[in-house]
């Protein structure tokens, strides 16, 4: 590469793009704006930002309802998020077993449950298997997709952190007279994980959303008791402000819990 090029790739900005960045950044910053102060209007227009529509967070009753929806929210994302970390691993050691009839059907289920969206899989807790006698509750016909859905996505952040590992580290350990089961376990997949930990956390980000779903079999989750809010009070716009602030807070706790875990190996 040329050192021309170099320059241009990965040197300062002269003051002349400096002026540009600065520039679209304000035009940028001015129209996101106008479109927000358009919203607002348009939202007052309405009378969604009447006073009236947001009395009902003065109340207790308002409150203890959405908390226990957001409880529902928790249960059911840190039950689909444990099941998600414990099947794709088992998918991982699967995928990348010496033994074909280990491999393959790990490959197949992973591919399979990347490929069918989440709702699919909801539908057929839903609809299928009543038909066939088998009975869920809506607890574990909504956790139990989401869970399997994000497995196969995790499963393949699992084998991207284990590819990671330098080569060196194995050879260590096999050299020391480890087994490949204590090579895997002790060596190479606790390095791994300090790898992923950001992949990790946008797949449980991920779960907390995919929760939402709970309206399909009526599963009281905070989504859902924010629908029964607003058929009742009709504050459309304050409730789905409010539940938008709170699905934020749960998304940057899980951020901020795995900021330990996320840091950089020396």
């Amino acid at each position: 590469m040329s050192r021309a090029l170099e320059d241009i790739l990965f040197g300062a900005p002269s003051p002349s793009a400096r002026a540009v960045t600065r520039a679209v950044s304000a035009a940028v910053a001015v129209v996101l704006l106008v479109v927000a102060a358009g919203i607002l209007y348009r939202f007052h227009a309405a009378g969604q930002l009447d006073a009236r529509l947001w009395k009902i967070f003065a109340w207790t009753t308002t409150w203890g309802f959405l908390a226990k929806g957001l409880l529902g929210t928790l249960a059911s994302a840190a039950t689909a998020a444990v099941i998600a970390l414990v099947l794709g691993l088992v998918l991982l050691l699967g995928r990348m077993s010496r033994l074909r009839l280990a491999r393959w059907p790990s490959i197949a289920v992973i591919e399979f449950l990347r490929g069918v969206p989440t709702l699919l899989l909801i539908y057929v807790c839903f609809l299928v298997l009543p038909s066939a006698g088998i009975k869920l509750s809506t607890y574990w016909m909504l956790t139990l997709p989401v869970g399997l859905s994000i497995a196969a996505v995790v499963a393949e952040v699992y084998r991207a952190g284990v590819l990671a590992v330098p080569r060196g580290q194995t050879d260590a350990a096999r050299s020391l007279g480890l087994t490949e089961a204590q090579v895997f376990f002790s060596v190479v997949f606790p390095q791994a994980l300090r790898y992923i930990v950001p992949a990790l956390v946008a797949q449980l980000v991920i779960v907390v959303k995919d929760t939402t779903f709970g309206y399909v079999v009526t599963y009281g989750e905070l989504m859902q008791n924010a629908k029964v809010l607003i058929a009742n009070y009709h504050a459309l716009v304050p409730v789905y402000l409010v539940v938008a602030v709170l699905y934020c807070l749960v998304n940057y706790f899980i951020s901020r819990m795995s900021q330990r875990l996320g840091r950089p190996i020396h």
